[in-house]
């Protein structure tokens, strides 16, 4: 029981970390300028597509927001949370990435 535990854990930590990094990716590239929010949203769908499933990319959204007086874009995903068999949480993993406008 605690092995599966643990490789529970294990695989919620890789999800979500895997999911930070492409929101944050997301994020950058929808800053940079010429490009859009929703830019960024398919930049995040694509590397999560790629690094985990597309049933993990379904939840993306993105839009500029104002972050400490600064304007920066924000990248939110929505994920089911993985599951090993029948054990452990269910529910919705949201995570954020943020980055910096840039403005030509």
């Amino acid at each position: 029981m605690l092995f599966v535990a643990v490789l529970q854990l294990t695989i919620v930590l890789h999800v979500r970390n895997t999911l930070v990094d492409s929101a944050g990716e997301g994020a950058r590239y929808g800053a940079l300028a010429g490009h859009q929010p929703a830019d960024g949203a398919q930049r995040s769908r694509d590397l999560i597509a790629q690094s985990l499933s597309s049933a993990y990319a379904q939840g993306v959204s993105a839009g500029r927001t104002t972050l400490d007086g600064v304007e920066v874009v924000e990248i939110e995903v929505q994920a089911p949370l993985p599951l090993v068999g029948l054990i452990g949480p269910a529910g919705i993993l949201t995570v954020r990435g943020h980055a910096l406008v840039e403005d030509p």
